[in-house]
């Protein structure tokens, strides 16, 4: 007996969803097996992942949907952080007018680094009285084994000790104290080239001026002694800095930025110019089948680069092209470090102490990096209610 036709139909239909079931989960697993080689593939992720940081931030509309009452209110606190900025900006002038009175204390400390760096005075022992790990190392070998290691030694290497002593005594200051500093600092390490270690050896000093008004600013001093690369003895650059917010943007204002900078002019010896390269070249005139060779001078790259940065012409600040944009942040940002970290503290930078804090301070922050990721869901001691454990507990 034929089944009605009912049952027929529904039986179709039912077989019907289970192959576009089927077929959806087919989708689900090639849409899943896409996914894994989106993953692999880092251009890809790099694109994904700048079109996602351009979304943070982006407003959600919830401050639009809001009655204009309450955006009334926001306009309110608005003003009211461009007088707090204002405020903040009057801070940081005081702190500026408190640096250059300053300066005056630091300069006569400062001039006796350059004495003892340069070996034109020779501390006092009083002067040299401060804490080594090395010393300590040396004081904790006892005066019988020194001896005793004195006595094995054959009578030609105690006379290569004492000549090298007496080399050691007549080393005049400390040598290649700044070229040491710049290549212990990757910031600076990555400007200096092979070509200009030779010259940065002759480098004797760095000071920072600062200017209280018209502009203000600070001016970086480079002092040399007299070489056979360039004539003068004394190089500079100038930043310029703006204490008060951009009038475009004053909300944004998160303290006082450098604007602008100035380099110098750098008169080069003959042939010693190590900021420029000639290239030579040939070329063959078309109809005559001749050839000449031409000579082209291009850009080389040095440390001393950054004493010609980057010019932007007046009032085309907010005009900049991204690449020269960068640049002089870059710029900025060396100018910043040199003034902040590298002058007060060379020393520190000369034996890497100073290197040794800064990744201590990073791991610092990569912990508590971590501590964000803590899930109090996984923590088995974790107690919300602030309740003492079992055995503890009051009687």
């Amino acid at each position: 007996m034929a089944e009605p036709e009912s049952k027929v139909v529904e039986e179709v239909k039912e077989e019907e969803e289970h192959e576009e079931g089927v077929d959806e989960a087919e989708g689900e697993q090639v849409s899943v097996g896409e996914i894994a080689k989106v993953m692999q593939n880092p251009q890809l992720l790099s694109a994904i992942q700048d079109k996602l940081s351009n979304m943070v931030g982006t407003p959600s509309g919830y401050v639009q949907s809001l009655p204009k009452v309450v955006k009334r209110r926001i306009k309110a606190m608005k003003k009211l952080q461009f007088d707090i900025v204002n405020v903040e900006s009057d801070f940081y002038k005081e702190v500026h007018t408190l640096e250059c009175k300053y300066a005056a204390k630091y300069a006569s400390m400062f001039a006796k680094r350059k004495e003892i760096l340069l070996g034109t005075v020779e501390p006092t022992d009083e002067e040299a009285d401060w804490p080594s790990d090395e010393e300590d190392k040396d004081d904790d070998l006892p005066d019988l084994k020194q001896k005793a290691v004195l006595e094995d030694k054959t009578d030609e290497e105690k006379k290569e000790n004492e000549d090298k002593d007496k080399e050691d005594d007549d080393v005049k200051g400390i040598p290649h104290f700044w070229l040491t500093v710049f290549k212990n600092v990757d910031m600076l390490s990555e400007m200096v080239q092979d070509h200009d270690e030779p010259i940065l050896e002759h480098l004797q000093d760095i000071q920072v001026k600062f200017w209280e008004s018209d502009p203000v600013g600070f001016t970086l001093e480079f002092y040399f002694s007299p070489n056979e690369y360039f004539k003068e003895t004394v190089l500079t650059k100038q930043y310029t800095m703006r204490f008060e917010p951009d009038p475009t943007d004053p909300l944004s204002y998160e303290g006082p930025e450098i604007i602008k900078c100035k380099g110098c002019t750098i008169t080069w010896n003959t042939g010693k110019n190590i900021t420029v390269r000639v290239v030579k070249k040939k070329q063959k005139h078309k109809g005559r089948g001749t050839t000449r060779t031409v000579t082209k001078t291009i850009q080389n790259d040095s440390f001393f680069n950054f004493f010609n940065p980057p010019t932007v012409p007046e009032g085309e600040e907010g005009d900049m092209d991204e690449d020269l944009e960068a640049l002089l942040a870059a710029d900025f940002e060396i100018g910043h470090f040199i003034r902040e970290r590298i002058i007060p503290k060379a020393v520190l930078y000369f034996t890497g102490e100073a290197l040794d804090h800064e990744e201590f301070e990073e791991e610092n922050e990569e912990e508590h990096d971590a501590d964000e990721d803590y899930n109090e869901d996984d923590d088995p001691d974790f107690n919300p209610q602030g309740e003492k454990p079992a055995e503890c507990k009051q009687q």
